[in-house]
């Protein structure tokens, strides 16, 4: 295969990773293998890519941190950093955040601070959430093991050959970048939404969905006298009939078998729906589960759920629990509940059963936010336990004296033999779709750069810098990672990128290492889209965001970022 049917296969693989209509670890893992079929990089190669050190660093230190986001630390400090002034209580609240993301998996740092702050009573949760996740990508920038944006770009200069990248080797352009934009994020925070604390259940926050059934003698009698538009804290905004919608409803209007009432308000009134014999919320038996509590959850990004409907994994059976209202950031889902393809970020209300807490699967699919629902923290030794080990084993990878591979191995071992964490566990929630991605993704890489398809980029982007030298090379592989990490995904753009920056680094003659930290700094600058980076949804719907909240706050916090990285990379890094 030439080099440009490779560059064109690369632009479809692109434009579907853009449409997101197919999940990206099957558009890799196809792609891969088609590589491989047509010849354009051997078996051993796609072979090889899975079992690269780095891509097993990350994988180990993904399940490492199952036990670390079950440490209560983060739920005792919450009262003690909220407290306060608005502005003060959120540059704590950042400064804890980007200090544990530095050396956490930053996903799991937002999901364990997630219910906390949207529990909390002192301030607006939408005033922190998206501070929370983007102070959690510049923490996470400051170290290598910070974010697996990071980890993937070392596996890529492992698998090129070149020397692996360092601890610290992020932190001399990592560290003042995350300062800098802290500071701006304080400033343009400002420009969030102000839904007060006591606001947060809005009048339309969930919008339920009740059947009609054949027995109902609801039946052939009118909106009116049926009292339904007499609910305390609930109205019947419309009916959906046969796939026809009748909105406004009309209080002459007749009830039909099958009718699915559609309703908005307080949720917590839901119970007001029990009077009405034959009326059933969707999910089967929901309506018996509404005597026990509503919990509110979100989809989490490793959720099996992501791009699926109820009905298609049968939620009820699964979860012991049945879907009362769905929520995606403010915007109202039209339609019936059970046939809206689900995303990572929806919060969901669930009536859920008395079992609810032993069912296996909660953790690797949902965030919880309210609710009596709590997951199961370790207890005070556990905790120091895994805090302390993994300490040891950061600083004796960053000494050199132990690779982290090996010391995360024991460390995990250690959590096994101690039951802090469960081989059952390591089976629910080993990342499986991440290790196809980037296993994949090493794999289209390497067929990008021995096809020759690199090089012609690279010499394209050699020809558009023309009198701009490699200083206007090293700022056009930076603003293609940054441009392709907002539009699909961190560890996508990284994949797609690496190569051509190495090839461009050639092209001029250029040590390797200033545009391998283009590619690792812009595959993280993900402040503007809320869909290129997990924990942005993570905190979509809870902070009941649109998105130009999103493009308000991120994109001076972007440009601080871009001018950062612009400037510091090539004065610590010398081409």
């Amino acid at each position: 295969m030439s080099a440009y049917l490779v560059l064109a296969s690369i632009g479809a693989l692109l434009a579907l990773l853009i449409q997101g209509r197919v999940p990206p670890a099957v558009l890799f893992t196809g792609w891969a293998v088609g590589y491989v079929l047509f010849g354009v990089t051997e078996q051993q190669a796609l072979l090889t890519s899975f079992s690269n050190p780095a891509l097993i660093t990350l994988l180990v230190l993904m399940l490492v941190s199952l036990a670390l986001e079950r440490s209560p630390l983060l739920d005792r400090v919450s009262d003690t950093l909220l407290k306060g002034r608005e502005s003060m209580a959120s540059l704590r609240l950042m400064g804890l955040t980007a200090f544990l993301s530095a050396f956490l998996n930053n996903t799991a740092v937002v999901g364990s601070l997630l219910g906390v702050i949207s529990r909390q009573r002192y301030i607006p949760a939408s005033r922190l959430l998206i501070p929370l996740s983007y102070a959690s990508i510049l923490g996470g920038v400051t170290t290598l093991v910070g974010t697996s944006t990071n980890l993937v770009v070392n596996s890529f200069v492992i698998n090129a050959g070149l020397p692996p990248l360092g601890m610290f080797q992020f932190t001399m352009v990592g560290l003042p970048v995350a300062l800098i934009c802290i500071l701006g994020l304080l400033f343009s925070a400002r420009l969030l939404p102000q839904n007060r604390v006591q606001d947060q259940e809005t009048p339309q926050s969930y919008f339920l969905e009740a059947q009609i059934m054949a027995e109902s003698p609801l039946i052939g009698n009118s909106i009116e006298d049926n009292q339904l538009r007499s609910l305390n804290g609930l109205f019947l905004l419309e009916i959906l009939r046969h796939d026809r919608l009748l909105s406004p409803v009309s209080p002459d209007e007749v009830l039909q078998q099958g009718d699915v009432l559609v309703f908005t308000g307080e949720v917590e009134k839901v119970q007001a729906l029990q009077r009405f014999p034959g009326l059933q919320l969707f999910g089967n038996g929901v309506d018996r589960l509404l005597s026990s509590n509503l919990v509110e959850v979100v989809i989490a990004n490793e959720s099996e759920l992501a791009k699926r409907t109820l009905r298609e994994v049968d939620f009820r059976t699964l979860f012991n629990a049945g879907v009362v209202g769905i929520r995606r950031g403010r915007r109202r889902l039209t339609g019936q509940l059970g046939q809206i393809p689900l995303r990572v970020g929806d919060s969901l209300l669930l009536a859920v059963g008395p079992d609810f807490t032993d069912q296996r699967n909660i953790d690797s699919n949902f965030h919880v936010l309210s609710g009596t629902l709590q997951r199961p923290k370790l207890h005070k030794n556990q905790s120091l336990l895994a805090f302390c080990g993994f300490g040891v084993v950061i600083a004796l990878a960053a000494s050199g004296l132990v690779p982290l591979l090996n010391g995360l191995l024991v460390l995990l071992a250690a959590l096994l033999v101690t039951r802090i964490l469960t081989l059952s566990e390591l089976r629910r929630r080993f990342p499986f779709e991440l290790w196809l991605i980037i296993g994949s993704a090493l794999t289209v890489a390497k067929a990008l750069e021995s096809s020759g398809g690199a090089q012609l980029v690279a010499d394209a982007v050699r020809s558009v810098c023309n009198g701009y030298g490699v200083y206007g090379a090293f700022i056009g592989v930076f603003v293609i990672t940054l441009i392709l990490t907002e539009v699909v995904t961190n560890n996508a753009a990284a994949a797609l990128v690496f190569p051509i920056g190495l090839s461009t680094a050639s092209a001029f003659g250029a040590d390797p290492m200033p545009f391998i930290m283009a590619v690792a700094f812009g595959a993280s600058a993900c402040f503007i889209i809320p869909f290129g980076y997990q924990t942005h949804l993570m905190v979509y719907s809870p902070g009941r965001y649109r998105m130009v909240d999103y493009l308000k706050t991120g994109l001076p916090v972007s440009l601080l970022y871009s001018a950062g990285v612009i400037s510091l990379v090539p004065l610590m890094f010398p081409f």
